[in-house]
């Protein structure tokens, strides 16, 4: 920890008082109407003359204190703590999360309850979320449209507390995957060619949207943007029906080869999660990524100290004006006291 200014030129003017009270002219009064050469045998005069020296001392020395502290006010004093270093690697990853009206089929198994796809997608990701240190995280939630929820940032609570704010039917009911994946693309372009990722879970196939998922895929390749496609949903699903239960297929919707063309087009891979143990597997092979190495970058944080002199200036301000104000009049009633005393 250290103490410094930011303007140390600002002392340059501490002696200017003292140029301005020798250089300019003093300021012609006008004459008294009563000369008097000197005061010695007038009664009381040498009371006044030792009174008025303590207190020229003090409202010298309160003038020499305002200055002071006002010029270290100016100077813009500042704390400066230890140094805190950055990460100095990692990768910066988009989430892509489907909220289409088809993520709430409750086809998955947690503890032998029915939950729905995004429960379970939460729950994966609240554990994935936490461990991405040193990596900046960003959130795209897509349905009719895809939305940017959260840019990059190193903030990965914050990007995880808007993922579980997300609800089914914010985004729209259908699923827009090249709107997505076309909007990752535009938050990664940017940024170094290997530290480019997307990881994109839906549960179906495109069905809004202006971009073609295919043609976004092929965009996404010329930008070097990595996408890992995770499909999501069970093979398998007892429905209740008028004679019994039957078995159906809720992810007959489900565009594998959309999506495992989009990720191998880009690098990638493509991943089926049929089960909550499936997917939570799924993000640590992805959490298993090697990272990009990056510059390391420390910063020193600053605390600022002006405040400080700029009180201490105001305190001397009032107390030169008590002094000047109220103590001028005890010290001249003092004096006519001693008077009428002789």
């Amino acid at each position: 920890m250290s103490f410094d200014v930011h303007w140390p030129w600002a002392f340059f003017a501490l002696p200017l008082p003292l140029l301005v009270y020798f250089i300019v002219p003093a300021l012609k009064r006008p004459s008294a109407a009563l000369r008097v050469p000197t005061l010695a045998g007038f009664p009381g005069a040498e009371a006044a003359d030792n009174g008025r020296a303590p207190f020229q001392f003090a409202s010298t020395l309160l003038l020499s204190l305002l200055w002071l502290s006002l010029l270290t006010a100016v100077a813009r004093p500042y704390r400066t703590g230890e140094v805190v270093e950055m990460p100095v690697s990692g990768r910066d990853l988009m989430l892509a999360l489907d909220l289409s009206e088809s993520m709430k089929t409750a086809d998955m198994t947690v503890n032998g309850l029915s939950v729905s796809r995004l429960a379970v997608v939460k729950d994966v990701l609240n554990d994935f979320i936490p461990r991405r240190k040193g990596d900046r995280l960003g959130l795209v939630l897509f349905g009719d449209e895809a939305y940017l929820q959260s840019p990059l940032t190193f903030d990965t609570q914050t990007v995880q507390t808007l993922m579980n704010e997300a609800q089914i039917g914010l985004a729209g009911q259908k699923t827009a995957i090249g709107d997505a994946i076309g909007l990752t693309i535009k938050r990664l372009q940017d940024n170094p060619e290997d530290s480019r990722v997307v990881i994109l879970l839906t549960d179906g196939a495109n069905t809004a949207g202006e971009i073609d998922p295919l043609k976004a895929a092929e965009l996404a390749a010329t930008y070097k943007v990595k996408i890992y496609t995770i499909g999501l949903g069970a093979d398998r699903m007892d429905v209740p029906s008028f004679f019994g239960t039957r078995t159906v297929n809720p992810s007959r919707d489900l565009d594998e080869n959309a999506l495992r063309t989009i990720a191998q087009s880009t690098g990638g891979t493509f991943f089926r999660a049929r089960n909550p143990k499936e997917l939570q597997q799924i993000y640590q092979l992805i959490d298993e990524l090697e990272p990009t190495e990056k510059d390391p970058q420390i910063y020193r944080p600053q605390q600022s100290l002006y405040h400080w002199p700029l009180l201490l200036s105001v305190l001397c301000a009032l107390a030169l004006s008590l002094r000047q104000g109220n103590v001028g009049q005890l010290f001249t009633r003092r004096l006519n006291k001693q008077g009428e005393r002789a």
